[in-house]
């Protein structure tokens, strides 16, 4: 199985600051908001008690206050207690304590540090863990660099790009090679070796 937390962080967060999900609306009048995840198992939410809080991207949302609300976005939330509701998430934090304090965080980005993330099982694997390793088949042939997955709803699929000097690059989808992220295929991931090894032809 494959948890899908991965994206961009910013020069200011942690280290290991993986994005995993954006501030909606406000939830009642007490501070409570709602949360978008970026995972279908938003575990890594739960877990971290520290969200940090990047803006979102320009034209992303629009929020009363405009580029002085941005600018006033907390560095990080203290999260007091975050819990599925219906079929979202909301969350309250300290500080937040009505609901313009709410609102004024809609549309920011949460970061959590990836050492806060749960351990994944034996067969489990982040995305943010697979980006960047070497795939190989079983003859020992380079196949890529994972460029990124795609979550298709059964399973993942990983996008390799030809080479690691493009890794990150802008890519024609003819560029990449897709390979499922399934048993019949992946026969082992070494995230020491910062290798996955496939059941993949260079013809297929």
């Amino acid at each position: 199985m494959i948890s899908s937390f991965g994206g961009q962080v910013a020069n200011d967060l942690p280290a290991d600051a993986v994005e995993v999900g954006r501030i909606g609306e406000p939830w009642g009048v007490k501070g409570w908001f709602r949360v978008q995840a970026f995972a279908s198992d938003p575990q890594a939410l739960f877990s971290s008690k520290r969200w940090y809080l990047k803006a979102p991207e320009a034209g992303a949302v629009k929020r009363p206050g405009g580029a002085a609300a941005m600018a006033a976005l907390p560095d990080f939330l203290k999260i007091i207690e975050a819990k599925s509701h219906g079929d979202g998430i909301v969350a309250c934090a300290h500080g937040i304590d009505d609901r313009p304090a709410a609102q004024a965080l809609r549309g920011a980005l949460i970061c959590v540090a990836r050492s806060s993330f749960p351990t994944a099982d034996p067969d489990e694997f982040y995305w943010v863990d697979l980006i960047g390793l070497r795939v190989v088949n079983r003859d020992g042939h380079a196949l890529g660099v994972v460029l990124g997955l795609i979550d298709t709803g059964p399973h993942a699929v990983l996008r390799l790009a030809p080479d690691a000097g493009r890794e990150g690059a802008a890519l024609a989808p003819a560029d990449e090679t897709l390979i499922p992220f399934v048993a019949a295929y992946i026969d082992a991931v070494d995230l020491n070796g910062h290798q996955i090894t496939v059941d993949w032809s260079l013809d297929i």
